[in-house]
């Protein structure tokens, strides 16, 4: 009997003191969330829907530009003179421009003789163009293949240069920086960046440098991107959305408006002479490319962008890669918007107008807000908002203005408008890196000059998938797991749960959505996986 009493004291207990627990969890909740986190939650909606409207003008204006190009029949190049070269009976090959061609590149085993080879074929007088490779390679294995490559072209008359350096400082920008030393350069009028993936038709120079012969206004044109593995998998299909509406939207705007644009750091074509106006190539950010284009167009230069000439190149197809790349492509505009902001405002050499334009529409509200409203609306306040019913997204904020948004997208890839559903999601896990990468780069975090090179894949993957041995893909359960996505994931699931039991506005049917898109990229399971052998 004694026995049996001190059973039921002792649930009993528990049980009082589980109950006080929460209790006190419950009275310390309602002591901070009136005072605290209610106007502070208010706070945040505010800020979403200021930035929420930024973005839809800024979305809505392109899209009025655009229809009015479209409609008008004028494409940026129209604007300019454009007259094939043509060989002098009296000059010769002396009528053609010096063009130097650069391909920076770092191990990149499976990629480096199709752009060593496409860049070979170029056509364009021999005695008048330089190929000139910039091999970081670490790997010596891979510098040895890709100095072999190099002498095997050299061998059958292609003027190629293997240029190497002890170190690799400056990543990208060094070694195009370094490469721009070399004493046969001097000659050179106009210089072409392929990255290592990048493989230009044979009539990509007579396409683009006619217009810099011609317009000596013009300092870069810049040519389209064309991916040639945006069908490998959903993500790279995903890819190709957010990318083909930067090029038929973004770039093409910019270019027929203010002749700026930020330049892709890969199928150019610079003129030298304003490269080195404006300071050739820095490293101060992750993003050198951009950092030039910026400091040309302050010294007065224009930029042209080509819709019509397309470059065929790789899409990052592991998760891993794409997520380092995104990083990069996020952290370094905002960072050097932090560093150039006022070098923009101070310049004199160019309209009031366009540094409008460059400020707030080129950096603040594509390169920072679009990344930071995304994830802080659609995967913090919003769920926030189902906890916490005193505060409300209005409707319009919530879902009329993402779906303008994510129709006016669909513009550049209309192949996958069946997709917009996927994009959404996929976008929304990805706004999360991106916000964190924005915010390293605006405060200079620890990561802001990380720099990795995107992983490319190149026809290897197809080949080992082609082999005829059967291989058991085996891996580490942490090399596909990824924390952050998890936790964010959780977070969406907990809010949807709390919304189904005591909540009215139906978010769940999104935030369960939403969570299994953070689920699925949380455990890798998307892209290409390549196991580590």
């Amino acid at each position: 009997m004694g026995q049996l009493a001190a059973a039921t004291v002792l649930p009993n207990s528990a049980l009082r003191g589980t109950d006080d627990i929460a209790a006190q969890l419950s009275l310390l909740w309602g002591w901070i969330k009136a005072p605290l986190i209610v106007p502070f939650l208010n706070i945040a909606v505010f800020l979403c829907l200021i930035m929420s409207l930024m973005l839809l003008i800024e979305r809505v204006y392109m899209s009025i530009v655009i229809l009015l190009l479209k409609l008008s029949g004028r494409s940026p190049e129209t604007r300019y003179k454009f007259e094939p070269m043509k060989e002098d009976i009296e000059l010769g090959n002396s009528s053609y421009p010096m063009v130097l061609v650069q391909i920076p590149m770092f191990n990149e085993r499976e990629v480096y003789q199709l752009s060593i080879g496409a860049a070979c074929g170029l056509s364009w007088p021999s005695d008048r163009l330089i190929i000139q490779v910039l091999d970081d390679s670490t790997d010596l294995t891979i510098k040895d293949m890709v100095e072999l490559e190099c002498q095997r072209w050299a061998s059958k008359g292609i003027n190629i240069k293997y240029e190497v350096r002890d170190n690799r400082k400056g990543y990208k920008a060094g070694a195009l920086r370094e490469g721009m030393k070399r004493g046969y350069v001097k000659s050179c009028d106009f210089v072409v960046i392929f990255d290592a993936d990048f493989q230009p038709e044979s009539d990509f120079l007579t396409r683009t440098i006619p217009f810099l012969v011609h317009n000596p206004q013009l300092a870069l044109v810049q040519a389209r991107w064309e991916f040639v593995n945006a069908d490998e998998c959903l993500m790279t299909r995903l890819q190709e959305m957010s990318l083909d509406y930067h090029f038929t939207v973004e770039q093409e705007v910019g270019s027929s408006t203010y002749a700026f644009f930020g330049f892709n750091g890969t199928a150019g074509v610079w003129r030298i002479a304003a490269l080195n106006e404006a300071g050739g190539w820095k490293d101060r950010t992750t993003v050198e490319d951009m950092d030039l284009a910026v400091r040309a167009s302050l010294k007065g230069w224009k930029f042209l962008y080509l819709g019509t000439v397309k470059v065929k190149n790789e899409l990052p197809s592991t998760f891993k890669a794409y997520r380092y790349q995104q990083h990069r492509w996020s952290c370094g505009p905002a960072n050097l918007f932090r560093k150039m902001v006022m070098e923009i405002v101070r310049n004199k050499k160019v309209s009031l107008w366009k540094k409008v334009h460059v400020i707030y529409s080129f950096f603040f509200v594509r390169k920072i807000i679009a990344h930071i409203i995304t994830f802080v609306l659609y995967c913090v306040v919003l769920p926030a908002t189902v906890v916490i019913p005193e505060v409300q997204v209005p409707k319009w904020a919530a879902v009329y203005i993402p779906t303008v948004i994510t129709m006016l997208n669909a513009v550049g890839t209309p192949r996958s408008i069946h997709l917009l559903v996927f994009w959404i999601l996929f976008e929304n896990v990805m706004s999360l890196h991106r916000t964190m990468a924005t915010f390293i780069g605006l405060l200079e975090g620890v990561r802001v000059n990380e720099w990795i090179v995107t992983e490319k894949l190149g026809g290897a993957l197809k080949a080992k998938a082609a082999a005829k041995a059967p291989r058991i893909r085996r891996f580490f359960f942490g090399d596909r797991i990824y924390l952050l996505e998890l936790g964010v994931g959780a977070f969406l699931f907990s809010c949807g749960c709390y919304d189904v039991l005591f909540g009215n506005n139906h978010y769940f049917i999104y935030l369960f959505v939403q969570a299994l898109a953070f689920f699925v990229m949380g455990f890798g399971y998307v892209g290409i996986y390549v196991p580590h052998t």
